[in-house]
């Protein structure tokens, strides 16, 4: 973690962001192309392959951040956010070219999140941060297994994931963002301070990093 005190932090860490949610939006288009074909659990499985990339590249990612930063670096923290959406929605723009229907999963994946309602949606995404800490917290330490299970955790139990849905979101049809742009955009925010409130629960109650 580190506060932006230059240029050049800021370009470094925006293309660290960017870079993981291409790797965010490369799990994600897999696992819709699966859902798709409605193979639903292969596609939660095949998810975890962003977290190792992000973990073993040592990018910054919103979730893998927030349950590690100190008071002075919510700038950073909010830097991250920004260039891991740019990322998703950059690679989102392959699943516009793909005759698999990724658009239209996508569209009743973010339709289910708008169903949800944002207390709902952000008390959910509590659990998603505080697995998402507990995984990049063993990774970071060798330990590989509480990501490969964590991740097809939180999609199985229908926890919102901020980085995961930004790519889902933005494979979305543009006519369905017009008529939904105020639900979306307020839901999203819940489901961001979800994830921030997870991904410290346990130094929360503990006191202390794991």
């Amino acid at each position: 973690m580190q506060k932006i005190t230059n240029t050049m932090d800021t370009f470094n860490v925006s293309r660290s962001a960017f870079m993981s949610g291409i790797c965010i939006g490369i799990a994600g288009f897999g696992f819709l192309a699966l859902k798709a074909d409605g193979n639903f659990l292969a596609g939660c499985m095949i998810f975890a392959f962003a977290l190792i990339a992000v973990v073993n590249y040592k990018l910054a990612l919103y979730t893998g951040t927030a349950g590690f930063i100190k008071k002075n670096e919510f700038a950073y923290l909010g830097l991250v956010l920004l260039g891991n959406i740019v990322g998703c929605a950059t690679l989102s723009l392959l699943t516009r070219l793909s005759p698999m229907p990724i658009q239209e999963t996508a569209q009743a994946l973010l339709q289910s999140r708008l169903d949800l309602g944002v207390v709902n949606g952000s008390l959910l995404s509590i659990a998603c941060g505080f697995i998402m800490t507990t995984a990049v917290t063993f990774a970071r330490k060798g330990n590989m297994l509480p990501l490969l299970f964590g991740v097809p955790l939180f999609i199985v139990c229908g926890f919102p994931h901020c980085i995961a849905d930004a790519f889902f979101y933005s494979c979305v049809p543009l006519d369905f963002w017009a008529a939904h742009l105020g639900d979306i955009l307020i839901f999203y925010v819940s489901i961001v301070i979800g994830n921030f409130v997870g991904c410290n629960f346990y130094r929360g109650v503990m006191g202390a990093n794991p």
